[in-house]
């Protein structure tokens, strides 16, 4: 998986590279779809969501330049597997799942898997979370009509957060760093998410 999908495709961090062949893809899958598990596509996971293929995954997560001592907010824990590889790489990693069922099963899987430096929340993840900002890295994963304003003003100095912004068919993945004088904005290509759904997302039931 790491050699063609994602090597191939040009990924280059060594470090976001290692995470992604260390992290076990097939215990986050359920499990009628094990044997899909290191495909390069998007799976089903149950409640309307989808675990994001591996290729998108490390895109989004070298687009942070995820360090050692960093702090990073992902939006949208799923089943975890974004956050695992993130907690392979920074301090530590705030996430904020919306659905109970969804938030609950990840907490459990993560702390099986042994990972410690995981923090869940349930709640709305377009309102960020201030009180353990700000982050050196802020990862949605899923996509939002414009990002959200709490979560940039939840971005340290010099941090990154990644984005897919746009309708419900293909997105644009936008990067954003924070300049101590304002904000820098690019774009990573196309991908396609579910909708993120809140306050600062799309409405319930899109």
């Amino acid at each position: 998986m790491v050699a063609s999908q994602i090597r191939g495709r040009g990924i280059a961090d060594r470090r976001v590279l290692a995470a992604l062949a260390t992290v076990p893809r097939h215990h986050f899958v359920p499990p009628s779809l094990e044997r899909s598990a290191y495909d390069d596509a998007p799976l089903p996971v149950g409640h309307g969501q989808t675990i994001s293929q591996p290729y998108i995954v490390a895109l989004m997560t070298a687009a942070l330049r995820p360090r050692r001592h960093h702090r990073v907010l992902e939006i949208g824990t799923g089943t975890g597997y974004q956050t695992a590889v993130l907690a392979h790489l920074v301090a530590r990693v705030h996430t904020i799942e919306r659905l109970p069922a969804l938030a609950e099963a990840a907490a459990t899987r993560l702390a099986g898997l042994g990972y410690r430096n995981v923090v869940c929340r349930v709640g709305d993840g377009t309102l960020g979370w201030p009180e353990a900002g700000p982050f050196d890295g802020i990862l949605v994963t899923a996509a939002a009509p414009a990002v959200p304003a709490p979560l940039l003003a939840q971005l340290a100095v010099g941090g990154r957060a990644a984005v897919p912004v746009g309708d419900l068919g293909l997105q644009d993945l936008r990067v954003v760093e924070r300049l101590p004088d304002g904000y820098c904005e690019w774009s990573e290509g196309g991908c396609r998410f579910v909708p993120l759904i809140g306050r600062h997302g799309f409405p319930e039931g899109v």
